[in-house]
């Protein structure tokens, strides 16, 4: 008796198939509740058409692992069992994002909770989602290992995060596509059926090394394009501004696990927008919320590329806005400095930089594999190090004194 089975329309990978297990977790109210996170939270307001959601990047996630592990099959490195753990872990890996995916957990760690892979580790866990994992006849811990890069596999970690991993290239064109930016073209067939294992680390064959140059490229062009956008971060840092403010009011200092599956964008959106206002703190998040809902963002008055050795701490973000208030002779609260910064190159599962690249040969039926370091690949050389912007933010009213201060203060070209 063949295998149920569920193909899934998708616009980038055209079928996504499920299997049984996979699809009573898909099926499940946990998992269904990543339809209502946007993957890029409030990007679409500058990107209409990014309205896509943490829902089907999880299946294309599974559909891209898949490839990846039916082509190390193929090459006796892994077996159908592996391949149905790799795709389960797969499909979870992002079962933990709260609202607005990323910056509901930087408010989260401000207030020192929880990062989303341990809420991911603790819905597989400890709700019917590791029950379902258990009925289908796999291994719920070791399923949660693998999704959130814990296994003693390494390999099979980096597929599913890392360099080589198919959560990038799901993203990468996933966001592309959404967005309409023409920078995430990638070869990600190529890749995966490219991929192979030496001493236990993933590996590339080295015919493949001009798409994951490219893909590299692509993600570093993306990050600048759309990720770290002004007007893209000018949502973001409304967003949580507004939600930092409301933190305690909205009990999510105390959220029980049940409590947070009800967490989603539009719910988090409406609880701010209808918080009472009996506190200059509570009435402040109020009004941001309500902005950011009608598309009255704040504006982008000072922007710098930071070199290597810049680096914008917390405290001296601080000291930053109590500058420009006085220079300017605006509200403290209506100045807000934004330091984004992101690895240039993407983060091993241990959530390092990524340092090396295995390189596989063939030739006269002979295999040799050489680890180099990422500084000798050219084009991804020159992007190693950090992505690191420092903009600074005010409301429209304020936009040419804060300018004019933050041009004075910090120097550099104006936005």
């Amino acid at each position: 008796m063949k295998r149920r089975h569920l193909d899934i329309i998708d616009p980038i990978h055209d079928f996504v198939r499920a299997y049984g297990g996979e699809i009573k977790i898909i099926d499940n109210p946990i998992f269904q509740r990543l339809r209502r996170i946007r993957q890029l939270s409030g990007a679409y307001l500058t990107y209409p058409g990014a309205q896509h959601t943490r829902f089907e990047h999880s299946l294309g996630v599974m559909h891209i692992t898949g490839q990846a592990a039916q082509a190390l099959e193929e090459k006796g490195i892994i077996n159908s069992d592996d391949i149905e753990n790799l795709r389960l872990a797969a499909l979870l890996h992002d079962i933990g994002h709260g609202p607005f995916s990323h910056l509901f957990e930087e408010v989260a760690q401000r207030k020192k909770k929880s990062s989303h892979e341990q809420l991911g580790r603790d819905l597989i866990l400890k709700t019917e989602i590791g029950d379902l994992i258990s009925k289908s006849g796999f291994n719920k811990k070791f399923i949660t290992k693998l999704a959130f890069g814990d296994s003693k596999l390494q390999f099979m970690n980096e597929i599913i995060s890392g360099a080589l991993s198919a959560d990038i290239m799901d993203y990468l064109l996933r966001d592309g596509y959404f967005t309409g930016a023409e920078h995430a073209k990638i070869d990600h067939k190529r890749i995966t059926q490219s991929l192979d294992v030496y001493h236990k680390k993933l590996a590339l064959e080295k015919s493949a090394l001009y798409s994951f140059e490219s893909m590299m490229h692509s993600r570093y062009q993306m990050f600048k394009a759309v990720y770290f956008h002004k007007t893209v971060r000018s949502a973001e840092v409304m967003l949580l501004e507004s939600m930092r403010l409301a933190y305690e009011e909205l009990g999510l200092s105390s959220m029980s696990l049940d409590d947070y599956i009800e967490l989603t964008d539009d719910y988090m959106l409406a609880k701010l927008v209808s918080l009472p206002t009996h506190t200059s703190d509570l009435k402040r998040a109020q009004k941001i919320a309500t902005d950011y809902q009608n598309r009255k963002l704040f504006k982008c008055v000072f922007e710098r590329m930071l070199t290597p050795n810049e680096h914008i701490s917390k405290m001296k973000t601080s000291q930053l806005k109590k500058e420009l208030s006085k220079k300017s002779k605006v509200d403290e609260n209506e100045i807000f400095v934004d330091s984004s910064v992101t690895p240039s190159l993407p983060l091993s599962p241990s959530k390092r930089e990524s340092k090396s690249l295995i390189l596989i040969t063939r030739a006269n039926n002979k295999v040799s594999a050489k680890e180099i370091p990422i500084s000798q690949i050219p084009l991804v050389s020159i992007m190693s190090g950090f992505m690191n912007i420092l903009r600074v933010y005010t409301l429209r009213k304020n936009r040419k004194k804060v300018e004019i201060a933050a041009k004075l203060i910090l120097g550099g070209r104006r936005s």
